[in-house]
């Protein structure tokens, strides 16, 4: 059997012979030592040097070995794009998948393996222009899963095109003359979107994205974090002004600020550059994976007893 098919295989749920067998033995987790970088790391990764997408992928391995998630455990997704190509550095299951689909993919194994904690990486293409539209409807429904998007304001694997966050007159192959649409506001449009979880860090602040990303994985429901990761080829010095080595600072989210609060985290959205950074919205929600498990349970309630031919016998009938 192929790699591929072994990791899909692993990721569907247990059916047919294979619902027959009994599970793999699991060891207490008391008696599992965590994976180092070193058992997680895979291909060695192939951004440009100075990329802030090494840090992310750095304290994703350190979120990995804290947090004790084993390799059957691990999933990674992706779109299209430089930060995208995530699931080829992390040995373990996951699926570097069409450009601006990530979502839906990452969607479907979340509701299907609830045993899992998905994790979606992309970029600020991949996730707010093709792939916008299921940014929004995977937000509204809350699905259980984590989405970090490493915004640098253009499109890099692509060569400098103007993306959906490049700010008015940052001149590009796309727009020589310097940008002239509005840029959205990625923190705006989780929160109008139905995130339940919004939260916003730096990759040049390595510990904060670990803090951002452990919140994230313990919060149940769609949890959106905007990173700022600079592409220093295209975009060199594009945030300056959130790293205070470079005379820059490094606002966190005020410690009276109300989490739970939409308006209040609409106003820190609107913050002038750099902004603040921390958790701007959290809330308690019903998520699409708990909806789901009760349709299906309310269903199979009613079925109770009945041979797999029978319930698909009733469900022709009502066809007739």
């Amino acid at each position: 059997m192929s790699t591929l098919a072994i990791a899909h295989e692993a990721l569907l749920p247990r059916t047919g012979l294979a619902a027959q067998l009994p599970p793999p033995p699991d060891l207490p987790e008391g008696d599992r030592k965590p994976l180092t970088k070193k058992e997680t790391a895979a291909d060695h990764p192939t951004w440009c040097p100075g990329c802030g997408d090494f840090s992310v992928l750095a304290f994703y391995y350190k979120l990995i070995e804290k947090r004790k998630i084993h390799h059957e455990k691990i999933t990674t997704i992706a779109g299209i794009g430089c930060s995208s190509r995530f699931p080829y550095f992390v040995q373990a299951h996951g699926a570097h998948y069409i450009h601006g689909r990530a979502l839906p993919f990452a969607s479907g194994i979340s509701l299907s393996r609830p045993d899992l904690h998905v994790f979606v990486f992309g970029g600020d293409g991949d996730a707010f222009s093709i792939g916008g539209n299921h940014f929004t409807h995977t937000a509204r429904k809350n699905i259980k899963l984590t989405y970090v998007v490493m915004d640098n304001w253009v499109y890099g694997l692509t060569k400098a095109q103007t993306s959906p966050t490049t700010p008015i007159g940052h001149k590009s192959k796309t727009d020589i003359w310097g940008a002239a649409d509005r840029p959205i506001n990625p923190m705006k449009q989780a929160i109008s979107a139905g995130a339940t979880f919004v939260a916003r860090t730096a990759a040049t602040n390595p510990n904060h994205i670990l803090a951002m990303m452990e919140a994230a994985m313990d919060h149940d429901g769609f949890s959106f974090i905007q990173c700022l990761s600079e592409c220093i080829e295209f975009f060199p010095g594009s945030f300056d002004a959130s790293i205070p080595r470079k005379g820059g600072v490094f606002n966190l989210v005020p410690e009276n600020h109300d989490v739970t609060d939409e308006f209040a985290a609409y106003k820190l959205a609107d913050e002038p550059f750099p902004g603040s950074f921390g958790i701007f919205y959290k809330k308690d929600a019903p998520t699409k994976n708990g909806n789901e498990a009760k349709i299906i349970s309310d269903h199979r309630a009613k079925v109770a007893g009945l041979a797999d031919w029978q319930i698909l016998q009733k469900s022709f009938d009502r066809m007739k």
